[in-house]
């Protein structure tokens, strides 16, 4: 049996028992950012006298409310005090130490956190013989809004300085957990993933993880200029002026959290990222895709890929086609460096269905096919692509956006919340996905089902899951010539 209680570098937290993992949650690894410390930088967390009882999932960064019925029903307590992560050991103690994966929650970097049910990390723990963590980090406003101009210990990145903040405590705590804090793997999904690419370009991330396992996101930042123009809009709205920032400090975080509604409406930013990590020549000195093409994480082998379909979370096939979303101006957005917008355009069909693929190739396939690219020069590379569908289903007739963390994290029954009951078949492509992923997160490489899983590189080749899955080379290659990716 594994010990319970543990000693952290910070005091003693006492764990339980669940579904035949060890599991303790709601550990601080920073300081509430709260006060003086809203808008700064993560700060280790104070010690504790006595056991810490770590039971309970720490609060999650206030929010706009998500669907909850799409995430499993979760309504956690939110609170700016949200700075905490969560570990799942197998129940038994092995006499080595086990590898470690990290898990970066995802949700347009406005929403979620480490405890939504669908991230349960029991399964993964138990079956993979591996450590589980899952962390909350600031969000929206409080964690990317652009503030370092402003001076006065300010920073810009704060949700991606909590998860270096979280990555240090993992490697200077996880040993007492029964975790090898030499062999992480970080692996997350939308907004995750998106986090992890900038993460494999920050100097302060350096050797705080050895893998990267990254599901539909890739590089993505928001140029200075605009950052500026975001922030000073939140001032306005806010009623700050620069000689008096120290109201900052104390302003309801309601009231922030409503200005930065207010700023999104006045944008007319639609489903952009509104907030995003920025591109700030201090946290984030590079455009991550540019950084990793130039060798920022030489050594690290990456797993990454898309679902088929992900635009048909967002735009759904069966709502009517939107004239006033201009394909054209679309293409524009998601890929304004391409010369050929117009073309790309045109090739898709004028329907929903076309708008929500459009969406699929251009912002997530395109920017994964470009990072794989990018980092085969400088580690192995695999690539995947998740095809599964429920073709009775009215959502999951398509392989829908964020689909695959169900299978990932082996948490099926999560789809009962959208009416959704698997069948044997996904529960087996289920052991599969995970099997995959378990494999990288301990030697490096993904493997499943006894197939031979090459890495991508000139013949691009690509695992297929699907109910049956499949390596297939360069699938759409016209496709990809079209979207400029060579």
């Amino acid at each position: 049996m594994r010990e319970l209680q543990v000693q952290t570098k910070y005091g003693k937290v006492q764990g339980e028992l669940l579904h035949g993992a060890s599991v303790w949650k709601g550990i601080p690894y920073a300081k509430p950012p709260v006060g003086e410390l809203r808008f700064r930088a993560p700060v280790q967390p104070e010690s504790w006298d006595g056991i810490r009882q770590a039971t309970a999932f720490g609060p999650e960064n206030i929010q706009p409310r998500h669907d909850s019925e799409w995430m499993g029903g979760h309504k956690p307590p939110e609170s700016e005090d949200s700075l905490y992560l969560n570990i799942w050991a197998p129940e038994k103690e092995s006499s080595r130490s086990l590898p470690v994966m990290v898990w970066i929650h995802g949700g347009s970097f406005v929403t979620g956190s480490g405890s939504l049910p669908v991230y349960d990390g029991t399964q993964l723990a138990v079956r993979g013989d591996v450590i589980v963590v899952t962390i909350n980090y600031r969000l929206g406003p409080l964690g990317f809004l652009h503030m370092a101009p402003l001076g006065n210990s300010y920073v810009s990145n704060a949700g991606l300085l909590d998860q270096v903040a979280a990555l240090q405590w993992v490697k200077d705590n996880i040993a007492a957990f029964g975790g090898d804090p030499e062999q992480v793997t970080v692996f997350g999904e939308s907004a995750g993933s998106m986090s992890i690419a900038a993460l494999m370009a920050m100097p302060s991330a350096k050797g705080l993880f050895q893998r990267a396992i990254m599901e539909s996101g890739a590089s993505q930042f928001m140029p200075e200029e605009q950052a500026n123009a975001l922030r000073e809009g939140m001032l306005s709205v806010l009623g700050v002026d620069r000689d008096k920032l120290e109201k900052l400090n104390s302003i309801p975080v309601e009231q922030i959290m409503a200005a930065a509604e207010t700023v999104r409406q006045q944008s007319g930013a639609g489903m952009a990222l509104l907030f995003q990590p920025v591109l700030d020549g201090g946290t984030l000195p590079q455009i991550p895709l540019q950084a990793v093409s130039e060798g920022s994480a030489e050594g690290i082998p990456v797993l990454i890929g898309t679902t088929l379909h992900e635009g048909a979370l967002f735009i759904q096939p069966n709502v009517p086609f939107s004239n006033e979303i201009d394909m054209v101006q679309g293409v524009d957005f998601m890929a304004p460096d391409l010369e050929n917008r117009v073309a790309i355009a045109d090739s898709y069909p004028k329907t929903a269905d076309g708008q929500a693929q459009v969406m699929t190739d251009m912002f997530f396939w395109r920017s994964a096919l470009q990072y794989a690219t990018a980092q085969q020069k400088h580690a192995p590379v695999w690539m995947y692509r998740f095809d599964w569908v429920m073709p009775d289903h009215p959502l999951l007739s398509r392989a829908i956006h964020s689909i695959e963390m169900f299978f990932v994290f082996n948490n099926l029954d999560a789809l009962k919340f959208m009416n959704a009951e698997p069948d044997e078949a996904a529960r087996a492509l289920a052991l599969k996905v995970q099997d995959a992923w378990i494999a990288f997160a301990k030697h490096g490489k993904p493997q499943t089902a006894g197939m031979e899983w090459p890495e991508y590189s000139e013949d691009r080749a690509t695992l297929i899951f699907n109910h049956e899955i499949e390596v297939v080379h360069d699938p759409e290659a016209s496709k990809r010539e079209l979207l400029g990716v060579q």
